[in-house]
């Protein structure tokens, strides 16, 4: 029912800043909700942050909280990730993905649609 694409990944320093972006098409976001998550080399797939239907609630992960910024524009069907203070350790490449249930969730498995992915890749 929806489509997702990854947009804004690059080459930064440590310290800098890289903003993401995730248009969705097939059908509006509005009634999903959306989760950032990245996946290194060698690594699983890991929950970075998660942004309720109607935006009035965020959960980020632990080592991402107070760095990253996760906000969506439902009348644009788009999603964003405001990255800050990077690290090399946030290197990784960064899916944008959706989910039709009820509830935040930090697993993978529970998000149905999922976009190609973005690399990012921070500079000690």
């Amino acid at each position: 029912q929806v489509q997702l694409r990854e947009s804004g990944g690059g080459l930064v320093q440590a310290g800098g800043s890289l903003g993401l972006s995730c248009a969705a098409s097939g059908r509006t976001i509005r009634s999903y909700v959306m989760g950032w998550f990245r996946q290194a080399p060698g690594k699983e797939r890991e929950f970075v942050a998660a942004i309720s239907w109607r935006g009035t609630g965020t959960q980020y992960a632990d080592s991402v909280k107070g760095r990253f910024t996760i906000s969506r524009d439902n009348p644009n069907n788009t999603v964003f990730l405001q990255m800050n203070v990077l690290k090399p350790e946030d290197t990784a490449v960064y899916y944008c993905a959706a989910d039709s249930g009820g509830y935040y969730s930090t697993s993978p498995l529970d998000y149905e649609y999922w976009g190609q992915g973005t690399q990012v890749t921070v500079s000690s």
